[in-house]
């Protein structure tokens, strides 16, 4: 029973050597997740298992973070249990049913930006180092989709 992180991540690695099915595996888990579940106590239990995991694909820290919180932002906003949702629809005195497929396209956006932060690392960690709260070395150190001097060598030439 204490071995349930280590686990889970074994099986997220051994769903898939292609890192992009592994953040979407992990992105879609994390949406369910976020609409039934309050953010805190969703961070609390996930970072431990899917830090590591994101961490052998060559993904930083916090661009993790920043992918997790908006998977989690975005269930705060979705029904079932959606609470943003919930109190949007007390203050402008509407019923979810009415409100739901009006949000409908911003569902949609949503998912897209969740995607470029996801597979697009520069979105997330640009800032941090911009601030210098972030060395640009330490970000050039996580490789994910970015290949290696090896990789770039393999690539096929034009």
């Amino acid at each position: 029973m204490s071995n349930i992180p280590q686990t889970v991540s074994a099986a997220l690695l051994g769903l898939s050597e292609n890192p992009i099915v592994i953040l979407f595996t992990i992105n879609v888990l994390l949406l369910m997740v976020g609409t039934f579940m309050d953010m805190t106590p969703a961070v609390l239990i996930f970072t431990p298992i899917f830090l590591p995991v994101v961490v052998s694909l060559g993904m930083h820290e916090v661009h993790f973070g920043i992918m997790m919180i908006a998977n989690l932002c975005i269930g705060l906003c979705t029904p079932p249990v959606g609470a943003c949702l919930f109190i949007g629809c007390g203050v402008g005195k509407t019923s979810i049913a009415k409100v739901t497929p009006t949000l409908l396209p911003f569902f949609g956006a949503m998912i897209v930006a969740l995607m470029v932060i996801t597979y697009v690392p520069v979105v997330s960690l640009w800032m941090p180092v911009q601030t210098k709260q972030l060395k640009q070395v330490d970000v050039d150190k996580a490789h994910f989709m970015n290949p290696t001097a090896a990789e770039r060598e393999e690539l096929p030439k034009p």
